[in-house]
């Protein structure tokens, strides 16, 4: 049986040193000095369990808490802050970020090693239950993800583009969810949403979205505004779904170097599913005719997202894109339009 992995965040190593020697024997432990390291390593492999020091230069256990909790591919992971500042106040203000519990300093062996069992014990069972109840209502998220599709390939249709994109898309970024650390709840989400990413399109005239020809700088402006349409039409609400679909609507066409549209985000200010819906979008389109042009190769795609890689699209997720294309490739020829 394979180890469950801890990561242990603190900015002093011989605190990293007294719990890596605690854990060791049960588990794969893995260690940061600092915040920006453990979400580094946190995207780059997902632990299953954090267990992270609160003061900390650059940025402290809150705000690493705060992006982890925000980051849909990572916020299922539980989070244990093992600090000194145990005061009532402050334990109230990590619970409010996310996080599952306290382990106070001084360290109690046992007690740290009662705490991690006890914790990764639930947060198995959660998945356990998590996939049941999906399992048990699948037929009301088989109907919803066909009415999302639908509404999806309406936008599609009104592009001229009269085909699979929109399932082939969001079955792409399911894999690449997974790959980058989603659970299969939060991954199957993605799947949902992701249809809805271009929804805006509806609200684009005939005569620029269907023009043969580069759009001039006036049109482009007009045809950038999807974004912000399908924010409007999605809205606001409380389902978790539709607030994903939101976020994709609006950050699909940001690029890792600052460049896209509509609020020029850079890097990680693009939320990460929206990296994920870049990535499987563009590689879909070019890999799929169009009125316009002829499908790209597998080969050609992959150069591409690599070449973009840095300046387009997140180069990690790329990676981890192409490490997946097996999967991928089996969904394309599932759905493939002839």
């Amino acid at each position: 049986m394979n180890k469950q992995t801890v990561l242990v965040v603190d900015d002093t190593p011989e605190n990293i040193d007294v719990l890596v020697g605690i854990l060791k024997q049960d588990y794969h432990v893995k260690a940061a000095i600092n915040g920006l390291m453990a979400l580094k390593i946190v995207h780059a492999s997902p632990p299953d369990i954090i267990l992270l020091d609160i003061m900390m230069p650059g940025i402290d256990g809150y705000e690493v808490c705060r992006r982890l909790k925000a980051d849909h591919t990572t916020r299922h992971i539980p989070v244990i802050f093992v600090t000194a500042k145990i005061a009532l106040e402050d334990e109230i203000t990590g619970l409010n970020l996310g996080a599952i519990d306290y382990i106070s300093k001084p360290i109690n062996p046992p007690l740290v090693q009662a705490r991690v069992r006890t914790h990764l014990a639930l947060y198995d069972q959660n998945r356990a239950l998590d996939k049941k109840v999906f399992e048990q209502t699948l037929e009301l998220h088989q109907t919803r993800l066909q009415i999302i599709q639908r509404l999806g390939r309406a936008a599609e249709y009104k592009d001229d583009n009269t085909g699979l994109h929109v399932i082939r898309m969001s079955e792409y970024s399911r894999i690449l969810g997974l790959a980058a650390g989603m659970n299969e709840t939060e991954a199957v989400m993605l799947m949902n949403a992701a249809p809805m990413h271009d929804i805006g399109k509806i609200g684009i005239p005939d005569g620029i979205l269907k023009k043969p020809g580069k759009l001039d700088h006036e049109e482009f402006e007009i045809m950038k505004s999807h974004c912000a349409i399908g924010e409007q039409i999605i809205g606001d609400d409380k389902s978790e779904l539709l607030q994903m679909a939101k976020i994709l609507t609006l950050t699909h066409h940001e690029k890792w170097d600052g460049s896209g549209y509509p609020n020029q985000l850079k890097g990680e200010e693009i939320p990460r599913i929206g990296r994920i819906v870049a990535i499987t979008d563009v590689f879909d389109a070019l890999t799929s005719e169009r009125p316009y042009k002829q499908a790209w190769s597998v080969e050609d795609a992959v150069e591409q997202l690599q070449k973009d890689a840095g300046g387009h699209f997140d180069p990690q997720l790329v990676v981890l894109f192409i490490e997946e294309l097996p999967k991928i490739l089996e969904i394309k020829e599932k759905y493939d339009d002839n």
